[in-house]
């Protein structure tokens, strides 16, 4: 549990000065691939990972082989872990956190969309979760860094555009005092958009590059952390695909 604590610490003190870099990785060696770069920690793309494990994202992957995949991960690189665990696979708090720190992992993104009804969950609801995960790491000894995303700006869950960027700043201050300790708008591609979340939650806030926003943007409106998500996997798999077609 030392070494554990001591990643989580290591991880949370990352969301606070220089922004955080994490191009999102599936395997082992896609990690040691990062941790060779220099990269200060691992992050993993739930749907890369699924995909590699022959699933479909959004939770049609067993947890037991996500979290199998996370282990393999945390054991191949000395560095802090986080895991894209989706929605928590309907895991009680306590289990979940526990399944967590057996993976070595110390960090975790949660995020608010129902995978069986692909709508957001009630915000009040999901943040009373992740308070309740957040007590459960309390008790588990180990301080692990949430990073809970906000999926209001997904086109498919239902929110008007006019209205995403107000739903997504209410339920980011709820996750926030929840204990979440960085929020992430998934799918935002606007300046102002990353700009007004960045203010108006008045935490560490996790965007992405596209749209508008490259990694200079992102830095400059104060961005925290910045994930790719399931980017880098899907080029390498059409780098194999071109080397395969010039045989």
């Amino acid at each position: 549990m030392t070494d554990l604590n001591a990643f989580a610490e290591a991880l949370r003190a990352l969301h606070s000065g220089e922004m955080l870099v994490l191009p999102n990785v599936w395997d082992a060696a896609s990690a040691e691939v990062v941790a060779e770069a220099g990269f200060p920690a691992i992050a993993t793309a739930s749907a890369a990972v699924s995909a590699m494990l022959g699933f479909p994202d959004g939770e049609g992957a067993p947890w037991q082989e996500m979290f199998a995949a996370a282990g393999r991960v945390a054991r191949a690189v000395p560095l802090p872990v986080t895991v894209d665990a989706e929605a928590g696979y309907g895991l009680a708090p306590r289990e979940f956190v526990d399944r967590l720190l057996e993976t070595g992992a110390v960090g975790c993104n949660l995020e608010d969309t129902d995978h069986r009804t692909g709508e957001l969950v009630d915000a009040q609801q999901h943040a009373q979760r992740l308070a309740e995960i957040r007590s459960a790491a309390t008790e588990a000894g180990v301080p692990i860094v949430v990073n809970a995303r906000v999926d209001a700006f997904l086109g498919d869950r239902g929110i008007p555009e006019p209205e995403r960027l107000a739903e997504a700043i209410r339920r980011g201050r709820l996750y926030r005092e929840a204990g979440a300790d960085c929020v992430y708008p998934i799918g935002v591609g606007r300046r102002a958009e990353i700009a007004a979340l960045v203010s108006e939650l008045a935490c560490p806030v996790n965007g992405n590059v596209g749209g508008e926003l490259d990694l200079a943007a992102l830095r400059e409106v104060g961005v925290a952390r910045v994930s790719y998500g399931p980017r880098f996997y899907r080029a390498a798999l059409e780098g194999f695909r071109t080397a395969i077609g010039k045989l």
